[in-house]
């Protein structure tokens, strides 16, 4: 089974491109989505947050502050790494277990979106890299949107990754997320094909 990452800038559109290509049959395993697993109550990873940094990052229910949290390590690098050595392992844990899930049942391909996938050095270990852009510009605009922040804070959520500049040097496909949805899914639905394809002559 060939793996292909996905990733770009914060707020530049995996979702979109992850929505479209779960509705042309791929297999896809979200990173962020076993993120969220991995810390629901209960868990060793909220336990050891909790521990590390604090009992106020828990919300009354003993679900996760996220926002509280997102506060404290996208203004300290020292901070995000330190989370990052709770969760990362954890994620890497449940993600291989979601690809081997998805191997099984016979897929040919399977997608794994990730933020982080280039910063934690994950694109090495894939068969490709599907990059998301936007200008900086949209995307800061589309940050504050999204996330209600102002443009200060923003700009802080972007420094805190790789510039998208770096990303797109590594990737084997990039698909612009600056025009409407319809011109992004057109290139999905390309880049897809492309990879069907390759299956298919055995590339």
């Amino acid at each position: 089974m060939l793996v292909y990452g996905l990733t770009g800038g914060i707020a530049c559109g995996k979702s979109t491109v992850a929505n479209r290509l779960r509705s042309l049959g791929a297999e896809l395993v979200d990173a962020d989505l076993l993120a969220r697993e991995v810390v629901c109550p209960g868990s060793k990873a909220l336990e050891e947050i909790a521990q590390h940094f604090g009992e106020q990052y828990l919300q009354a229910d003993g679900e996760l502050n996220r926002s509280a949290l997102g506060e404290l390590i996208f203004g300290d690098a020292d901070a995000r790494a330190e989370l990052n050595a709770i969760i990362h392992p954890k994620i890497a844990q449940a993600s291989q277990a979601a690809l081997e899930s998805i191997r099984t049942k016979g897929a040919a391909i399977a997608i794994y979106e990730a933020p982080l996938l280039v910063e934690n050095g994950l694109h090495k270990t894939m068969d490709g890299l599907i990059v998301v852009s936007l200008p900086v510009d949209i995307q800061r605009l589309r940050l504050q949107q999204r996330d209600g922040i102002d443009a200060a804070a923003a700009e802080q959520r972007i420094a805190s990754q790789l510039p998208l500049a770096d990303k797109l040097a590594l990737a084997d496909y990039v698909i612009d997320n600056s025009r409407s949805v319809d011109a992004t899914e057109k290139q999905v639905d390309a880049i897809w094909q492309l990879l069907d394809d390759q299956i298919a002559l055995g590339v």
